[in-house]
């Protein structure tokens, strides 16, 4: 049975029926209703975060468990790093060192190499961004290795090489000089003999008469062999490789011709006075990547160590060269 409500009214001094207007009514159902649907929401936010359902639990539980394998995973990618860290150095400064082969810059073998800071880095990741950023250090890695590789590779060509790069590297004097008497102007700054000046001398001189036998000091190329109006007069430049190219300059009679090849010890001409010259002698050079070294250096094949250290204090000698 509905209950009825009455209320005293003041102004008619008598009780009177209740009645709610429509308008009040929908306003209180809403208003309950609202205030149910927040407290709903609330508990079932409360809910999720306190009291996770076990799929939720299951997900969670895999989240932390791709944390933990990737920091495994992330330690294992630093000691592989560390270790191809180690055979790149050994490459560059040992092993391409032996060679004389260039060192393989760091942009080769990988072109990013950001270190950061992995765990605070891991707590703003996903799954997807932990897989993403494994893959990318271990591409990173893969790249290094492939580098390494082929590095390793073309060591390998070089020590199966070996004999054929001695062969090319000058190693006796272009004249017998068994006395060691022949050094006429050393590698350095000589007294010009022609202008009087200091001007920088790129080989050594060899005194010697016109007709003694030049010998190739290396194996090699005829790349020149003649006058080219260069101020060596008739010359001879052989391509040893590996770098390596030596001329031989005043000739007096050349034996060889361009495309020639040559070894080393084989006669290649006679020592002459053509060019630029004040006296029959053996202009001889070594250049190494397009660059003359002192050709001294050069000579460890057929002399002694004594020999050797006396060669050194002839060529250094500052007299005036004979071209």
């Amino acid at each position: 049975m509905k209950k009825i409500k009455y209320y005293y009214n003041t102004n008619t001094l008598r009780y009177e029926k209740l009645e709610t207007p429509l308008r009040v009514t929908l306003l209180r159902i809403l208003g309950f209703l609202s205030a149910s649907i927040v407290t709903a929401l609330i508990l079932v936010s409360l809910a999720y975060r306190y009291f996770p359902s076990a799929n939720e639990k299951r997900l969670m539980q895999n989240n932390e468990a791709l944390k933990d394998n990737y920091f495994v995973l992330n330690e294992q990618v630093k000691k592989m790093q560390e270790q191809i860290v180690g055979l790149e150095k050994r490459d560059n400064e040992v092993y391409r060192a032996i060679f004389e082969a260039n060192p393989i810059p760091d942009s080769a073998r990988a072109k990013n190499m950001a270190k950061e800071q992995e765990f605070q880095l891991v707590q703003k990741m996903d799954q997807e961004n932990l897989a993403t950023s494994i893959a990318e250090s271990l591409n990173n890695l893969s790249a290094r290795i492939h580098a390494q590789t082929k590095s390793y590779d073309e060591i390998n060509n070089f020590i199966k090489n070996k004999e054929q790069l001695l062969a090319c590297t000058p190693a006796i004097q272009p004249v017998s000089n068994k006395d060691l008497k022949r050094i006429a102007s050393g590698f350095g700054y000589r007294v010009d003999p022609v202008y009087k000046t200091t001007k920088f001398h790129a080989g050594l001189d060899f005194a010697a008469p016109i007709g003694t036998p030049i010998y190739a000091t290396a194996n090699g190329t005829v790349e020149t062999a003649g006058n080219t109006g260069n101020g060596y007069g008739n010359h001879v430049v052989i391509h040893n490789g590996y770098g390596y190219a030596t001329l031989f300059g005043h000739m007096f009679k050349i034996k060889v011709r361009p495309g020639e090849k040559v070894k080393r010890g084989e006669v290649i001409g006679w020592v002459g006075n053509t060019g630029k010259s004040t006296g029959p002698h053996c202009h001889y050079e070594v250049h190494r990547n397009g660059e003359p070294v002192d050709p001294v250096f050069y000579f460890y094949n057929d002399i002694t160590p004594e020999q050797y250290d006396r060669l050194l204090k002839l060529a250094s000698s500052p007299n005036q060269s004979f071209d």
